[in-house]
């Protein structure tokens, strides 16, 4: 097996204090350190975070696979499509990916910005907890066709506010109160609904919604979030118009989903480096939308470089990306569209807070972020 270059560490713990205590600053000294490198956790993991790796991770499911990756350490994503591996995992996407299309999704559209609208503020408040709250509504909505009661859903989702251990362990009572609701939406669901065309469905129809729930939902909220302060922090792009630039940025500079990891099926070389089977590979989408070799001013926060279109090839990663691309990519963006252009009208501006990065099972503000909504 061949050493690859590593960041700093400390005996006896390897990585894994630093790990536990500040990823991002391992991953970014790591970076620094080459473009693929290697920690010691509780087991040996390789890093990269180049294009060229990111292309041979996820473009090849057969060789770098889900089963035994971190998503398995949170009963959250251990399940469904999330955490299916080839050969089922085209036939899976193949039933799925028609009901989670821009078009299947767009019926909704007059009942989210409905919601949005009804749930706007007015003076002070926290972006972070309003985000919470809202997407939360909007994903039984568009989910459950609202079906599901709200304070279930905010027991369920909570943990994932929270930083490890929290959203690792296991609940099995509230595991089986979310299932017994999300079976309750999918019998006689309205026509038309979500729940209506995923009731026939061969396979666990109410396990895929509750993994899409559960993957949506902070993944979301974090990212809304960030998209309001920056909204409020540069008032020349709080434009209908320059929506889609401003959450392309958003997602390029906070891509909720930081970190992916696969295991390898079989030996293979990625980027140059010979891989073991059995080795934890993991990739970073913020690695990568920070690098300076492939964007420019990386920490900088300018949708411009989104206005003309075009990014490069395999370094946009805010879904993922090749046939593991987010199922739920669509409905994210709607969602984050159509809350971030109800701002677009009236007076946003910063009050204070502190959107400093955080890891948990996605990233995160620290929060809180105070703004204020003026009509």
């Amino acid at each position: 097996m061949t050493a690859l270059p590593q960041p700093a560490a400390q005996r006896p713990f390897g990585h894994l204090w630093r790990w536990t205590s500040n990823p991002l600053a391992l991953l970014e000294e790591g970076a620094g350190r080459a473009p693929v490198f290697e920690l010691r956790l509780w087991r040996r993991a390789v890093v990269g975070y180049r294009p060229d790796w990111n292309r041979s991770v996820l473009g090849d499911l057969d060789t770098f696979r889900s089963q035994g990756s971190l998503s398995g350490l949170t009963p959250y994503l251990d399940g469904g499509v999330v955490h299916t591996d080839v050969p089922r995992h085209a036939a899976r996407r193949r039933d799925l990916n028609p009901h989670f299309s821009t078009r299947a999704l767009a019926g909704t559209t007059g009942q989210l910005h409905a919601l949005v609208d009804s749930a706007l503020p007015s003076g002070p408040f926290d972006a972070l907890g309003w985000a919470g709250r809202t997407v939360r509504r909007l994903l039984n909505l568009v989910l459950f066709a609202g079906r599901l009661p709200d304070p279930l859903l905010a027991e369920f989702l909570a943990p994932l506010h929270q930083p490890p251990p929290h959203p690792l362990l296991p609940r099995p009572r509230l595991f089986r109160q979310i299932r017994t609701a999300i079976d309750g939406a999918l019998t006689d669901p309205p026509p038309g609904s979500l729940p209506a065309a995923l009731a026939g469905l061969d396979g666990d129809a109410a396990e895929e919604l509750r993994i899409a729930l559960a993957a949506g939902y902070d993944t979301t909220a974090h990212t809304l979030a960030w998209g309001l302060w920056h909204l409020a922090e540069t008032p020349g792009w709080r434009r209908a118009d320059a929506v889609d630039a401003v959450l392309d940025e958003v997602l390029r500079l906070h891509p909720a989903g930081w970190l992916g990891s696969r295991v390898t099926h079989r030996d293979t070389v990625a980027a140059g480096v010979a891989l073991p089977a059995g080795t934890l590979v993991l990739y970073s989408p913020y690695l990568t939308h920070r690098d300076p070799e492939l964007w420019s001013a990386p920490d900088r926060f300018r949708p411009e470089r989104f206005a003309a279109g075009g990014r490069p090839a395999w370094a946009y990663l805010p879904f993922a990306a090749g046939r593991r691309t987010c199922l739920g990519a669509h409905l994210a963006r709607l969602v984050l569209r159509t809350a971030l252009t109800a701002f677009c009208s009236g007076e946003l501006v910063v009050l204070g807070g502190d959107p400093t990065p955080r890891t948990g099972i996605t990233l995160r503000p620290k929060g809180p972020l105070w703004l204020a909504r003026r009509t």
